[in-house]
């Protein structure tokens, strides 16, 4: 009877903990996601009406920039709202 208490309770630790970690890396996911956002931003600010870096230092960063070029372009296309992906990963009702 312990014995099965004990391996119940120790299933339950165990999926609460891998529950955890998947929250955790879809939050981590969700913050690189917005950090890459934001640096292109400031990269390309000039398009939003941003101060924007000086040009040779834009030209050099551009080649790095392929993939958030694409997603800005992808973003601009789906508009999503970023508030709500926030509160749907943290299933806030």
């Amino acid at each position: 009877m312990v014995r099965k208490l004990k391996h119940i309770l120790k299933q339950a630790y165990l999926t609460a903990v891998q529950v955890n970690r998947e929250k955790a890396t879809n939050i981590i996911e969700f913050e690189l996601k917005e950090l890459e956002n934001i640096f292109a931003l400031l990269i390309l600010g000039g398009f939003a009406g941003l101060p924007s870096p000086p040009a040779p230092i834009a030209i050099e960063l551009l080649p790095y920039m392929e993939r958030e070029l694409t997603v800005l372009l992808s973003r601009t296309d789906l508009s999503q709202d970023p508030l709500a992906t926030l509160m749907d990963m943290l299933q806030i009702d």
